[in-house]
């Protein structure tokens, strides 16, 4: 099979396409021929060993834990082991496999069967590879301990709507009576106001934390500001949700941001993902259309280097894809 060869810590042209042997199922997992899988911020943070705390996961010098990267994928199921009882050969299947070794740009992967939800038919398998880890990231942010973070009538802000977790958020935000602000580039405004943003405020002209105006709840998928500036940005009893950004931000709601919530009335949290819990709520909210996944781009997987390079320039408007098929 092919495999997109993970081997080096650096540029996207460090990777190669190379043949290797499709893996054999253990007991308990299932070959899944990939028909598509999407590029997410992790992959590209791995790939660039950034954090540091990745090079702790995976490998000080070099990858070491992982040949392949790739999380989210959307197939079919080739063949099972002998103690799967969930799946057999024909179904179609997605998932996040960041639980479970990766190696989603790859032609196959065995995977232990309950990593895996039967994909949506309405949705193609390019639709469907762009969901598990940006939607659920979007989706978690909404809760905490099961409990819905977001109210009728508050107003939220998501901070960079137009990227993958961005586009899935401000989608379920519309779920709700609630008025909802996204900021993008200049270029991705009328994109965002076409996902359903009442307002839109370009953040390479103005700083949503300076403008005097307060959100009952921020879901953050950038992370460059200051925990002080966030509050500024929060009503009295607001929340602020952390998906990713800069070290240095990430530090600073993980370490303060406890002690400033229980000083304060306002509260700060970072969002530990947790691969393919609420996949069955997402899905209801594709069938029902209330979600659609948005797929900027999708390149083979003899393209990966170039798919990988487009999503660092930061140009994708939802997702970048790699398709097998």
């Amino acid at each position: 099979m092919k495999s997109i060869e993970f081997s080096t810590y650096g540029s996207p042209d460090n990777l190669r396409l190379v043949d290797i042997e499709t893996p054999v199922p253990e007991n308990n997992e299932v070959l899944v021929r990939i028909h598509a899988s999407s590029i997410n911020s992790w992959d590209w943070e791995l790939l660039h060993a950034t954090p540091f705390a990745n090079r702790m996961m995976f490998g000080l010098t070099r990858p070491k834990k992982l040949k392949t990267l790739g999380i989210d994928i959307a197939g079919v199921v080739e063949a099972v082991g002998s103690n799967v009882t969930q799946w057999q050969p024909g179904d179609a299947v997605f998932g996040d496999l960041s639980a479970c070794g990766w190696g989603g740009f790859a032609e196959y992967v065995a995977v232990p069967q309950q990593m895996l939800t039967r994909k949506p038919a309405m949705l193609s398998f390019t639709q469907a590879a762009a969901v598990p880890q940006a939607g659920l990231l979007a989706l978690q942010g909404f809760y905490k301990k099961d409990k819905a973070l977001i109210k009728s009538g508050q107003k939220v802000l998501i901070n960079g709507a137009s990227g993958g977790s961005g586009t899935f958020a401000l989608q379920i935000a519309k779920t709700f009576d609630v008025e909802i602000t996204g900021t993008c580039r200049t270029e991705k405004i009328e994109f965002v106001q076409s996902l359903g943003a009442d307002h839109v405020i370009d953040y390479t002209r103005e700083d949503f934390t300076r403008t005097g105006r307060q959100y009952d709840l921020i879901i953050d998928a950038q992370g460059r500001h200051s925990l002080s500036d966030y509050r500024r940005a929060l009503s009295p009893n607001g929340v602020y949700v952390m998906h990713g950004g800069a070290s240095s931000t990430i530090m600073q709601v993980m370490l303060i941001g406890p002690v400033a919530s229980l000083l304060g009335s306002r509260n700060y949290g970072l969002l530990f993902h947790k691969a393919n819990k609420g996949l069955d709520v997402m899905c209801k909210l594709l069938e029902s259309s209330q979600v659609v996944p948005v797929v900027d781009q999708c390149f083979p997987l003899m393209a990966t280097v170039a798919a990988l390079r487009y999503y660092g320039a930061g140009k994708a408007r939802g997702k970048v894809v790699i398709s097998m098929v």
